[in-house]
């Protein structure tokens, strides 16, 4: 039994909405991926703060006894926006920086369900998989088939032509965090041609902050 909570992975990096959503399905699949992630002994990194569906998994994977990272931009940090951010708290400059840093400090992704920075959140690690700039697994927890629309889109834009079949199973989605996370365990990511050969090493890889980033007043 002991063998089977053993993970690949050191630390998934959790999108989700800071609101915590009319169903209370929602609430329960947050509590249930920290509780999946501490069972794993898997430690969390997130957006900050312990507001909405983001303060129920990080408060779940703190209880549990394992480390919880947030990253969160300085403008963000007022306890009346996000309130109290639990575990270690790293500020960063930007939302640019946040999205690197989360990525940086991660061995997989799982959205839960959430708004536009979830989403926005989402599609840019997928993007950044297909562009092979990472390796990581993504997954979709697809709670009471919430993603259902997002998925039947990414369907109709393969069948379009816009998205490659081998770009669309960068998505792993299941409806539990059980079930979510074993599949991610499971993953092993695709590439087609022209990706594998691409090389990002001269970029920094995930540790890009664009310019003015850091100009911001504070």
């Amino acid at each position: 039994m002991e063998e089977e909570k053993k993970s690949r992975f050191k630390r998934i990096c959790v999108f989700c909405g800071s609101s915590s959503g009319k169903k209370p399905t929602y609430q329960e699949a947050a509590v249930e991926l920290g509780k999946e992630l501490v069972e794993r002994k898997i430690d969390l990194v997130y957006g900050g703060g312990s507001v909405g569906l983001m303060g129920l998994v990080s408060q779940a994977v703190h209880d549990g006894g394992r480390h919880v990272l947030g990253v969160i931009p300085r403008t963000l940090m007022p306890l009346e926006i996000t309130g109290q951010t639990i575990g270690e708290v790293r500020a960063v400059s930007g939302m640019h920086q946040r999205k690197a840093e989360m990525a940086r400090q991660a061995d997989a992704f799982i959205a839960l369900p959430g708004g536009y920075g979830t989403l926005e959140e989402l599609l840019e690690v997928i993007t950044w998989a297909q562009l092979g700039i990472h390796r990581k697994p993504v997954g979709l927890l697809n709670v009471e088939g919430y993603y259902n629309s997002l998925l039947s889109f990414l369907d109709k834009a393969v069948d379009e032509g816009f998205i490659s079949p081998t770009s669309r199973r960068i998505i792993v989605s299941a409806p539990s965090a059980k079930q979510l996370v074993r599949e991610l365990e499971e993953h092993i990511p695709e590439y087609d041609e022209i990706t594998s050969k691409l090389n990002w090493e001269d970029v920094e890889r995930l540790n890009y902050i664009p310019p003015d980033e850091s100009d911001v007043p504070t």
